[in-house]
């Protein structure tokens, strides 16, 4: 790995971490819903763009769009604080004019931590709904969570 690209990395790990833990601390970007944590994120997806090509983020989710955001969603159980790895995730975006988009989160692993993500064109400030719809292992049913997302 490139000097580059481990700089890379670290900016899109501290801007999670940052994005996570101001609105952690707000009380908005973290619900516990049947058992599972859900940590909600959206980032510019420019933090992600520059890698090399035959890095693995390059290509993530299909390569980094221009004018997009990154929402990264990571899962844990409550009890445990263990992640989880194997869920099905799909995201529908509500917001102003009539905006709607739907798309399925896809798993990745950043700096060795498995979360999930996919990048959506949000265009404007918002504010943005963003439904989730979670199928996780060992649980008969989805579950549901929503969040509130406003470009500040």
């Amino acid at each position: 790995m490139t000097t580059a690209c481990v700089t890379r990395l670290r900016w899109l790990l501290a801007g999670l971490l940052l994005a996570v833990s101001t609105t952690i601390a707000a009380g908005g970007y973290r619900q516990v819903v049947d058992g599972v944590t859900i940590y909600f994120g959206v980032l510019p997806a420019e933090l992600v763009r520059g890698h090399p090509r035959e890095h693995p983020e390059s290509g993530m989710h299909g390569g980094v769009p221009a004018g997009e955001n990154h929402l990264v969603i990571a899962l844990f159980e409550d009890k445990t604080g263990k992640r989880i790895t194997r869920a099905e995730i799909t995201v529908t975006i509500t917001g102003p004019g009539n905006f709607k988009a739907e798309k399925k989160l896809e798993p990745m692993i950043i700096a060795g931590a498995a979360s999930y993500g996919n990048y959506f064109n949000m265009p404007g400030p918002g504010p943005y709904r963003i439904a989730l719809r979670i199928r996780t292992p060992g649980i008969g049913h989805d579950i549901e969570a929503t969040f509130t997302w406003a470009r500040s």
